[in-house]
């Protein structure tokens, strides 16, 4: 932003706006111009720009350089504008921003549709903006994720439906619930970034606790949900504002002090959104800011389940028909059966086909690197606690909110309340035998993909038993490659599995602290910290 003399003459290529008031957020309480303004484009200064006039006194006050501007909307009649800041206090630059009140809905419409206009005519090239990041003509999301994949995604979170799912998870609702209010030391009188807010559900929770300020980003059509929603709830929607858009391009007019984000997809990784949530960190977060959630733990051991290795054997034996209508599929039929089980199976399973103790994988929030998520490998070692035909590979994850008061912790675990996320199993078309207190190695290697999700290749090997053996033995080894984007959703009514009275329940019921697993990890061959 940059403020003209008054005596400035306007372009000749305007075009003109008329706005009811704008609010100067800079200054502390907010300064409300009131109008009728004037809001001009043009490019009389050589470059596209946003100029202000007092309409009584035809003067100009405030000019905005469309190069490093952006515009959001906050409702009907009502917008929010940042730009880059050009304002230097003691050494520092700082961004600028207003807020624009509509006379009605039209003329904002009109207005968002002359700034794209306008906007199109500028090309960035690496200039850099607001919060230390370097901008393109395209985005960093963009550059990431193929637009296909990005359209459906989005369409898909736009719908009130899924939303609807989501929320009645009660186990992940009520725990953020949980996690927020049990810790209003940590949000009362804060800024709060909610990153992908979705309906908003975490923002009017954060909002709740006392929150100072809410900025809730959203790239799907569910902002303008949300912004209803929140318009519901004037008492906390007072503190809440919607901007629409991806956290990779938004700007916000201020640091947060707390992050909030339900990022985590199937296998935590899943839709790649941690990506999204470490990127909110470094362009938002202030130097020790709160993460919720502030860990993730992704959860690995073998199990045994013949049913479910005979169904997906199952479902290519069409493929081995000689005469289908006098045709022979058999030519196929390798192929189909590979396919079956390149697909990773979601569901509810009874921690009882879990034939080894789990080993655990951390990714900590506060200080991964995104480039961190574009491959994640993970060495595996167990030791079979039964001799039995291991079938596969069972993941589930859970995350830790660290908040100063209370430390909760949401996890997707078998045996545990089933959430919406279930659990996934990668199943090997080719079973390993093993024997009580055989060792189980091998590696789960994951590589992103532009289809925001990850392609899985596992290995697991054991030692044969038997002649030669003692002398160093002979590997069997099964090896699957999976697409972690294409599951096989094995879901019908959830079932509470009976435990057997001695046996206890799944791995890891008692949760550590932050501070104990970072500890024990330096110890912990089966523990992964990124």
């Amino acid at each position: 932003m940059h403020t003209h003399s008054m005596n400035n003459t306007l372009p000749v290529d305007n075009h003109s706006f008329t706005v009811a008031s704008i609010t100067l957020l800079e200054s502390n309480p907010p300064n409300v111009v009131s109008g009728p303004l004037s809001a001009v484009f043009g490019s009389g200064s050589g470059f596209p720009e946003l100029q202000f006039l007092v309409e009584s006194v035809g003067q100009q006050f405030l000019g905005f350089d469309l190069r490093t501007t952006q515009l959001f909307r906050l409702g009907e009649c009502q917008s929010l504008c940042v730009s880059e800041g050009s304002e230097t206090v003691k050494e520092k630059t700082y961004s600028k921003g207003i807020t624009i009140q509509f006379k009605d809905e039209e003329e904002s419409s009109s207005f968002h549709g002359a700034f794209e206009q306008w906007k199109s005519k500028v090309v960035i090239q690496g200039s850099r903006l607001p919060n230390g990041t370097v901008s393109s003509s395209k985005s960093k999301f963009d550059d990431k994720i193929e637009a296909s994949s990005a359209k459906m995604y989005f369409h898909y979170y736009g719908q009130l439906l899924h939303q609807q799912n989501m929320m009645q998870d009660y186990v992940r609702t009520g725990s953020y619930y949980a996690a927020v209010m049990e810790n209003q030391a940590d949000f009362a009188g804060r800024v709060v970034v909610d990153v992908g807010a979705g309906s908003g559900i975490l923002s009017l929770f954060a909002a709740q606790a006392g929150a100072k300020h809410v900025y809730a980003v959203e790239a799907s059509e569910m902002a303008d949900y949300a912004q209803k929603l929140i318009a519901g709830n004037p008492s906390l929607g007072q503190r809440i504002t919607v901007i629409k858009g991806k956290v990779e391009d938004v700007e916000l007019p201020e640091k947060a002090d707390i992050l909030i984000s339900e990022p985590m997809g199937t296998l935590l990784i899943n839709e790649r959104m941690l990506e999204s949530y470490v990127i909110a960190r470094d362009r938002f977060l202030v130097p020790n800011g709160k993460m919720f959630p502030t860990v993730g733990r992704i959860h690995m051991a073998p199990f045994s389940d013949e049913y479910l290795f005979i169904e997906i054997a199952n479902k290519s034996l069409f493929w081995q028909q000689q005469n289908y209508y006098g045709v022979d599929l058999t030519a196929l039929h390798g192929t189909a059966f590979q396919g079956y089980f390149s697909q990773p199976v979601v569901d509810a399973f009874d921690p009882r086909l879990l034939v080894a103790p789990s080993i655990s994988h951390v990714i900590n929030f506060t200080t991964v690197k995104e480039e961190d998520l574009y491959e994640i490998n993970i060495p595996l070692k167990f030791t079979a606690s039964v001799g039995t035909r291991i079938h596969g590979l069972a993941c589930w994850f859970d995350v830790l909110f660290d908040g100063s008061t209370v430390q909760r912790w949401l996890t997707t675990a078998p045996g545990a309340p089933t959430t919406h996320w279930y659990q996934l199993r990668c199943v090997l078309s080719q079973p390993i035998y093993v024997m009580q207190g055989q060792v189980i190695t091998g590696h789960l290697h994951m590589i992103a993909h532009s289809a925001q999700s990850y392609t899985i290749n596992l290995t697991l090997s054991a030692k044969m038993w038997g002649p030669g053996a003692e002398q160093g033995g002979i590997l069997q080894t099964s090896s699957c490659k999976f697409d972690l984007k294409e599951p096989y959703y094995r879901i019908s009514q959830p079932q509470a599995y009976p435990m057997a009275q001695d046996q206890q329940p799944y791995q890891d019921l008692k949760h550590p602290s932050l501070a104990d697993f970072v500890q024990q990890s330096s110890n912990d061959s089966d523990v992964q910290i990124l």
